[in-house]
């Protein structure tokens, strides 16, 4: 993704304008998803999402920030100034209104869509699929997670949450800016474009045939692979089973009846991200030793 500029941009603070009633009404409509849709825009709230939508190039119509997290991050809110986003001061109680939570962290930022379609995916090598997710805490944790664990892309699928909810976005920390999402698509388009790109499709299930530690499932983890993760309360159905090459269960080896969404996705994604790096440093080793660069004492 191109760059923002350095976030220690140099020059005093720019004098803040009070913000137009107009620009905070359409700043607070886009915490429902129809206005967010119909403007492209959503709200980043914080300065770790804030600082990472900049830094990752996204476009940024504007910066609401309080004059003590305009003392704090100082070089954050100058820099963006700098490169032209409009920086207005609120008060506490406006932040509290705009930013909707509990505590507010001083800055938000109204952001485009960061989303690319479903054609527009490369072939990366291990990806994210999230087939009706409705938690926006789950979900964002997940896209995190992937983020984390090196995945290409998250693709939210079939009725899953929307990615730029409030929740979704502040529980990404900033990673729904570092890798392709994809949204509003079905389920069975995304699984066809990815099997077509050449991944496996694993299916996350709880009451799976083989578990994630099964030597012939482990075998093939280093393979390109898209993880499909369904429903909090329910899982995958038998039609979105039916899509994927093979189940597999999280082993449980306590008394626990089952691990919650975000933290099967978590045990997954970087079992399959450790196999294809482990054999990415064989395969590199190998093709040295063949030409030689390796040699016998």
């Amino acid at each position: 993704m191109p760059q923002g500029p350095p976030l220690a941009a140099q020059g005093p603070l720019p004098r803040n304008r009070r913000p137009a009633t107009s620009e905070v009404r359409a700043a607070r409509r886009l915490a429902k998803r129809a206005f967010r849709e119909r403007d492209r825009a959503f709200l980043a709230e914080g300065p770790q999402a804030v600082a990472e939508a900049f830094r990752s190039g996204a476009r940024i119509d504007g910066l609401f920030v309080t004059a003590p997290a305009r003392s704090r991050h100082h070089d954050l809110v100058a820099a963006m100034a700098d490169a032209g986003i409009p920086v207005q001061a609120v008060s506490g109680e406006m932040m509290a209104e705009l930013a909707q939570t509990v505590t507010p962290q001083g800055l938000l930022a109204v952001c485009g869509f960061v989303d690319i379609p479903l054609a527009g995916l490369a072939a990366p090598p291990l990806v994210a699929v999230l087939a009706s997710v409705r938690d926006p805490g789950n979900a964002g944790t997940v896209l995190r997670t992937a983020d984390a664990a090196g995945a290409g892309a998250v693709i939210f699928a079939d009725a899953s949450v929307d990615p730029y909810n409030g929740k979704c976005v502040r529980a990404s920390a900033g990673s729904l800016f570092h890798l392709p999402v994809v949204a509003g698509t079905s389920l069975g388009e995304a699984v066809a474009v990815l099997r077509a790109a050449g991944l496996r499709i694993i299916a996350a299930h709880g009451r799976a045939g083989r578990p994630l530690d099964d030597l012939q499932v482990q075998a093939r983890l280093a393979e390109p692979t898209a993880w499909l993760f369904g429903n909090e309360a329910w899982g995958l159905p038998p039609e979105q089973l039916r899509l994927a090459d093979e189940g597999v269960a999280v082993p449980i080896y306590g008394a626990a009846e089952s691990l919650n969404l975000a933290a099967a996705a978590a045990v997954c994604l970087y079992a399959s991200a450790r196999a294809q790096r482990v054999q990415n440093v064989t395969n590199a080793a190998a093709a040295k030793a063949q030409n030689g660069t390796i040699r016998d004492p």
